[in-house]
């Protein structure tokens, strides 16, 4: 039987995952793979990377906990009165978000984590949602992560044809 962990979106709510991730390695639940959107893929990447026994989860734990607003969304408002004019893509840039999740990845592509994981993303064109597995994991994340207007969309260089 193969032991999957399915971590949602929700900004916060990564937060709350890595105490259940916590709980889960607490009673000897590993996963065997590993499927995240948004705040659940930036989990799932790095237990993906850095495993699930209880140090790594605390090390996620203290990414978590010395996460500040500005460390995702830098307030620049020159940006902001731009993007309500409708002169740049969003609100935010994603460069903040870029270096946190590079900072914290153990692997340089998705196919060379660990365990295995997989990253859900939504192209933007279509509506319809996109699984990726294989490529840039940093990429996969911030697609992922993207919120319309908020953050700007991400080209995922293997679906040429769509901004995810």
């Amino acid at each position: 039987m193969v032991t999957a962990f399915v971590m949602s979106g929700g900004g916060s709510l990564g937060a709350v995952q890595v105490g259940m991730l916590q709980a889960l390695t607490a009673r000897g639940v590993a996963p065997d793979l590993l499927v995240g959107t948004s705040a659940g893929a930036l989990n799932a990447a790095f237990v993906a990377g850095h495993g699930a026994s209880r140090e790594s989860l605390d090390d996620l734990e203290a990414v978590w906990s010395r996460l500040r607003r500005r460390d995702v969304f830098p307030l620049q408002p020159a940006r902001l009165g731009a993007a309500a004019l409708g002169r740049a893509p969003s609100l935010f840039p994603n460069c903040a978000l870029r270096c946190l999740i590079r900072e914290n990845l153990a692997f340089d592509r998705l196919e060379d984590a660990a365990i295995p994981v997989h990253v859900v993303a939504t192209d933007v064109g279509s509506g319809q949602e996109v699984l990726l597995s294989e490529g840039d994991p940093v990429d996969a994340i911030l697609a992922s992560s993207a919120i319309p207007a908020v953050f700007p969309s991400v080209r995922i260089e293997t679906f040429p044809a769509a901004s995810y």
